[in-house]
């Protein structure tokens, strides 16, 4: 989000297409000013999108079942899934062990990434402007730890 607002179209949908993204990709919501405009600009246009989006694929949704079985992990493997959360990239990453049972399991919430982001947008800024721009990037406290 921290990024799009500032004109970098970044967005897991468009940059790693997998299943139903590669047939119908989203638009990534974009602006360019990078301040708490911009960022609000882009949750709109977000909203918006993906009204536009549910839209027009509700009659393209494939025939079939909803639900699939999954089959278990395999043992001593890496797994890497990238989603686009409201904030911006999740990343979900499991090894599993000779067993296949979970031998590590990292989440990285958006808010790792953008603390920075907030951290530069505030630079050289009066102290009365923090509020709004902390609020503005909407991070998450406990999404830096994990």
């Amino acid at each position: 989000m921290a990024a799009r607002s500032a004109g970098i179209a970044m967005d897991v949908r468009k940059d790693h297409p997998v299943g139903w993204w590669c047939e119908s990709p989203a638009q990534a919501a974009v602006a360019s000013g990078g301040d708490v405009f911009s960022r609000a600009l882009v949750r709109r246009l977000e909203i918006a999108e993906s009204i536009r989006y549910i839209r027009h694929n509700l009659d393209a949704l494939p025939a079939g079942s909803v639900k699939a079985e999954c089959p278990p992990p395999r043992p001593n493997m890496l797994a890497v899934a990238l989603t686009e959360g409201w904030r911006g990239e999740v990343a979900h990453v499991a090894i599993t062990d000779e067993q296949g049972k979970f031998a590590r399991y990292k989440i990285t919430d958006p808010s790792f990434h953008n603390w920075m982001a907030l951290t530069l947008a505030l630079r050289g800024q009066q102290i009365s402007d923090f509020p709004l721009c902390n609020k503005s990037f909407n991070l998450s406290y406990c999404g830096f730890d994990l």
